[in-house]
């Protein structure tokens, strides 16, 4: 007759005529015991059904060797590389992971924060969803001295530590891309300017036109969700100014190809009558027509790096912290950004 209860280190030791004790040391390959000991009491264990309670292991230890990930949503391709690229550095070093999601809801993300610490994390890889105000319900995780690393949408707090891109930078260079193509008048889609990586690309944008003499303005900028649908809304935005914009660098590359659709219902051309740049290298910008420029935002070793950073807090938990981890971010030129001389 079957029965639910759950096999213990008694059961294989009164099996094996062994102390208890011989038995949990064996079965942790603790090199006091025989080989060949060691050998029967793993044999007897898988045979009998035995589970190691790793939950009740870890409170003893004080820690779970595993790593709590929040991000904002996990059907983006961005942040299912960050992942990966989490998974890899974690696997190597034997945590393992437990992933939510805030669905972009700053409500939800305070959920998503219990839960982790409810689950006694030793540590949290965060980037913020797209509305969180404030980061009270990260003090649970602080009063504890969990560490947390944040990444891509980050925060300033003591003790936390930052691995993103330069995304100043990365605005200004895209925006001075499209002013070398002779763009005059460009538009920028922006996102909620709470979070680092909108407002940062933002101030790139305007540094970049004000260099250049340019103009800037609210009547110029449209902040949306990033979505297809916020394009959308800025090319119908676009083709209704006087004078109208001949460059558009969006925040994203789904609103970027949201934007070029629209245009191409409406026959204008791109980039012959209007240039057009991205952000993050989504694979659809090599699908979309024509070819979308971009930023590359290195998702992977973002992901590796966050980790990395993570697993060494834990590790050597008396270190100086380091404030931020900047990655190298490269401008990608494709077809809806070139302008072509007609006389040439």
């Amino acid at each position: 007759m079957k029965s639910n209860r759950e096999v213990t280190i008694y059961d294989v030791a009164k099996t094996l005529n062994i102390s208890p004790s011989t038995v949990s040391r064996g079965l942790k390959n603790h090199p006091h015991i025989k080989k060949e000991t060691r050998k029967k009491i793993q044999a007897a264990a898988k045979e009998m059904g035995y589970r190691q309670n790793t939950f009740a292991s870890s409170l003893r230890q004080k820690h779970t060797n595993t790593i709590g990930v929040v991000v904002p949503r996990l059907n983006s391709y961005f942040m299912a590389t960050v992942i990966a690229g989490i998974e890899k550095v974690t696997s190597e070093n034997g945590f393992g992971l437990i992933i939510s999601q805030s669905q972009e809801q700053w409500r939800k993300e305070i959920s998503c924060i219990s839960t982790m610490f409810n689950s006694r994390v030793d540590g949290l890889l965060v980037s913020l969803a797209y509305d969180t105000k404030n980061m009270n319900h990260f003090d649970i995780l602080f009063n504890r001295s969990i560490p947390v690393v944040f990444f891509d949408r980050v925060a300033d707090c003591n003790g936390c530590l930052s691995v993103v891109i330069d995304n100043y930078k990365a605005g200004y260079d895209a925006t001075k891309h499209l002013i070398d193509q002779g763009c005059r008048r460009i538009f920028h889609v922006a996102g909620n300017m709470l979070r680092n990586v909108y407002s940062e690309r933002f101030r790139g944008y305007k540094q970049a036109l004000a260099d250049n003499g340019l103009a800037s303005g609210p009547d110029l900028c449209l902040v949306g969700d990033m979505s297809t649908s916020s394009g959308s809304e800025a090319a119908r935005k676009i083709m209704r100014m006087r004078p109208r914009p001949d460059g558009l660098f969006t925040s994203n590359d789904t609103t970027a190809i949201g934007a070029i659709v629209e245009f191409e219902k409406a026959g204008i051309k791109v980039p012959g009558d209007i240039a057009i740049a991205g952000f993050n290298d989504d694979p659809l910008s090599q699908v979309v027509r024509p070819n979308l420029t971009t930023v590359d935002y290195p998702a992977m070793e973002i992901g590796e790096v966050a980790a990395s950073s993570l697993i060494n807090k834990l590790r050597n938990s008396m270190k100086a912290d380091l404030c931020s981890i900047i990655l190298k971010h490269n401008l990608i030129v494709r077809e809806s950004s070139i302008r072509h001389d007609p006389n040439s």
